[in-house]
């Protein structure tokens, strides 16, 4: 019996260890597009993906995309063009560790140094001094708040605000819950490094289609993409790194949710409600209990966690009607 078991361990570790060096999945020809229209620029050493696009003519109205966990600027492909047919520019990045951006580890990542390099982006594109629109999903709410703080609160912030539009983002620790891989990978110092190897796609689909509508599910084709996305330059290896986020917006719970509260920016939510992350109607409760200056759309009973994705229809109509009520 010991000799079987010896066996099965020499077949099995050859066999881990080819796993565990994997290549990422190559581009497909729709992500390998929207890689080609982008560009890179650098924040402290470090590439920063984008993608800035010239659209309406006679506008001079920008509006900057900040995406969401653990997926990229590509969330934004579904609403791109109607975007580009309103403004005068459209512009999303990745943030540092995520899609087509520098993924350096080890790192300290924070919702503080994302907020950097937002800013950073708007100086380089030369909108310091230009009021833009902030439509913003998930982990990308948070570095919104963080940038309304520092434009509000402490005059330090180098973005001015016209707008800001949330969606589905765990703003409130209090009704936020996160599934269960992200709390492994955000707590286990143990287990982190071995859970970050041993994800796979098929792990990575499962967890991803759960925050979709069951009749809203990406296509085969889209949750390659997503999952290629955060392969690329071994993504995968710093998941728990950036999973930090969840503990600091329990830490700074006071400074985002106060910036939120306080602010005379124009505000508004969509949300997908039947989100588990952020579950209805606990969270969309607490929302209009606290920002009683936001307008709110609540969309289908059937679009969950990544409204843009699974209603860019009634995303961008709900967007377009806040951008033309003010």
């Amino acid at each position: 019996m010991r000799e079987w078991w010896i066996h099965v361990g020499l077949i099995c570790i050859p066999l881990v260890a080819v796993y565990l060096h994997i290549p990422p999945p190559q581009l497909s020809p729709a992500l390998h597009k929207w890689h080609s229209a982008g560009e890179v620029f650098h924040f402290r050493g470090r590439e920063i993906f984008y993608r800035d696009s010239y659209g309406a003519l006679g506008s001079s109205d920008v509006v900057i995309l900040l995406h969401g966990f653990p997926t990229s600027s590509y969330d934004w492909n579904k609403i791109w063009d109607p975007l580009t047919q309103r403004f005068h520019r459209v512009i999303a990045l990745d943030f540092l560790g995520f899609g087509f951006s520098d993924k350096p580890r080890p790192h300290r990542y924070s919702i503080f140094e994302q907020a950097s390099v937002v800013e950073a982006l708007v100086a380089h594109l030369g909108l310091s001094n230009q009021r833009v629109n902030l439509v913003s999903h998930d982990y990308g709410d948070t570095v919104a708040l963080e940038l309304l703080y520092r434009s509000d609160q402490n005059r330090t912030g180098r973005l001015t605000f016209n707008s800001l539009c949330l969606s589905n983002g765990g703003l409130f620790p209090e009704t936020h819950y996160p599934r269960l891989l992200q709390t492994l990978l955000k707590d286990s110092s143990f287990l982190a490094p071995i859970l970050t190897r041993l994800t796979n796609y098929m792990i990575f689909q499962k967890g991803i289609g759960d925050v979709f509508g069951p009749y809203t599910q990406p296509t085969d084709t889209e949750f390659w993409d997503m999952w290629t996305g955060i392969r690329y330059k071994d993504g995968n290896l710093v998941l728990d790194s950036i999973l930090q986020y969840i503990n600091q917006r329990l830490k700074h719970r006071e400074r985002w949710v106060g910036a939120l509260t306080s602010t005379f920016v124009p505000l508004h939510m969509i949300y997908g409600p039947l989100d588990p992350v952020n579950p209805h109607p606990q969270f969309i409760r607490l929302y209009q209990q606290l920002v009683q200056r936001s307008t709110v759309t609540i969309l289908d009973e059937h679009i969950s966690h990544y409204p843009q994705l699974e209603d860019p229809t009634g995303f961008l109509n709900a967007y377009f009607n806040f951008i033309h009520s003010f």
